[in-house]
């Protein structure tokens, strides 16, 4: 098999191909061109579709041409899912969703040399498309007997599934066979939840043109559990800043299972086989350590949001757990790390801070002010790291970080944050 494929199995990242052999072969061939789409039926990427870019770059780092269609028309329309029919956002909303996630993807791959990336949107050769001609020239390729055998299509049958959204696979095999005719697209890649449209495309380019193209499908990620990989407890693991800061997003691969990260290493880092196999070494025989999950946590950060941004996050994390200075940790990501503790509030009585007792419960580091009493009693209370002995102390001004955040810890992993209103 081609070496890029052997790589790829390696790594785990081929849950189906059409033909192996045969895109192999087209892979020693030559550079080929291969696409990926990415539907705006959020304001942001998540960590499914980051998969895909990495993909993507493995693909151009071995002389692949990448393009990236952002699908203004099928996210208008929306893949159908397991369970309900789908919520169709308002055009100027998926308008202004397609133009965010075209600068996201744009950050993932290389737009020089021989390689370089292009990205598109569907919408452009959707919306001219007559109905008459879309019927004609796409419908009639597709029996509807096998658009029926789609898995998510049996399952939607009973309880009901619009034609908007059975017809959704008509719109990806258009985009494949666009693609295919206007820059010689040979291979489409997703994930393994898309195949069945993935190979739609296949078949309609080999209908309508007598081509043989190709479809790799990656697999879902999941949890140790078999859940859905990327979920928190506030939602999906974003890759926008804003809605995922740099600190929540580097502390949830940080936290990533034992018996996953050695996967999750595989999929997503761009490091050598021997260094993952030492990491996988050295987690087998010190857990406690966590250094694949370091690894995972630091190489994603700098992927996604920038060396300075991880860097940030991990003298945050240290400041937070009493290994370092909280004072050197910028206003910005103070609010990053309040944020992801779900900050308390408090305010000002008759101008004067409240007591600790109060921060402490109001941070939820303690459940009640007689919790509260003991734990610092007991010795077991800190300040932005600093230990309380006094029962009736007071927050100063000197403890409001960034002239408004306290942190507050219970023993040494139970830490909390307050917001000071002025």
């Amino acid at each position: 098999m081609n070496a890029l494929l052997d790589d790829l199995a390696w790594r785990g990242l081929m849950a189906h191909v059409t033909d192996p052999e045969a895109l192999g072969a087209d892979l020693d061939a030559g550079s080929i061109r291969f696409y990926v789409g990415f539907d705006p039926t959020a304001p942001s990427l998540h960590m499914g579709n980051l998969l895909q870019l990495v993909l993507a770059r493995r693909f151009q780092a071995a002389g692949h041409r990448p393009v990236l269609v952002v699908g203004g028309s099928t996210g208008l329309v929306g893949d159908p899912r397991q369970i309900g029919e789908r919520v169709l956002n308002e055009k100027d909303v998926v308008a202004a969703w397609v133009e965010r996630i075209h600068q996201q993807v744009t950050r993932f791959v290389d737009f020089e040399g021989p390689a370089a990336a292009i990205v598109v949107n569907n919408y452009d050769w959707t919306v001219g498309l007559g109905t008459l001609d879309f019927l004609r020239d796409i419908g009639k390729h597709f029996p509807v007997n096998r658009m029926l055998d789609r898995d998510v299509v049996r399952t939607r049958l009973e309880s009901g599934i619009s034609y908007t959204e059975f017809s959704y696979v008509l719109l990806q095999s258009l985009d494949y066979l666009e693609l295919f005719r206007q820059y010689g697209c040979t291979l489409q890649t997703g994930g393994s939840d898309q195949w069945g449209n993935l190979t739609a495309g296949v078949e309609l380019i080999r209908r309508a043109e007598g081509a043989r193209v190709h479809a790799l499908a990656t697999p879902l990620i999941t949890k140790a559990d078999g859940t859905k990989f990327g979920k928190t407890e506030s939602g999906t693991v974003w890759l926008d800043s804003q809605l995922t800061s740099p600190y929540a997003f580097h502390q949830f691969f940080l936290n990533a299972e034992d018996t996953m990260v050695i996967d999750y290493l595989k999929m997503f880092l761009e490091r050598s086989h021997d260094e993952i196999d030492e990491l996988a070494r050295l987690t087998a025989e010190q857990p406690q350590e966590r250094v694949a999950q370091r690894a995972l946590a630091d190489d994603l950060t700098d992927l996604v949001h920038g060396v300075e941004a991880r860097k940030s996050a991990t003298t945050a994390a240290s400041a937070i757990f009493g290994r370092g200075d909280l004072r050197d940790v910028s206003a910005g990501m103070l609010k990053q790390v309040a944020d992801e503790l779900h900050a308390g509030s408090l305010a000002r009585t008759d101008g004067e801070l409240p007591s600790v007792v109060d921060v402490l419960v109001a941070s939820g580091v303690a459940k009640s002010r007689a919790e509260a009493r003991r734990t610092i009693q007991e010795g077991g209370a800190s300040v932005n790291n600093q230990r309380i002995i006094e029962v009736d102390a007071r927050l100063t001004s000197d403890d409001l970080l960034g002239g408004r955040w306290t942190f507050v810890r219970r023993g040494k992993k139970t830490v909390g944050a307050v917001c000071i209103d002025n």
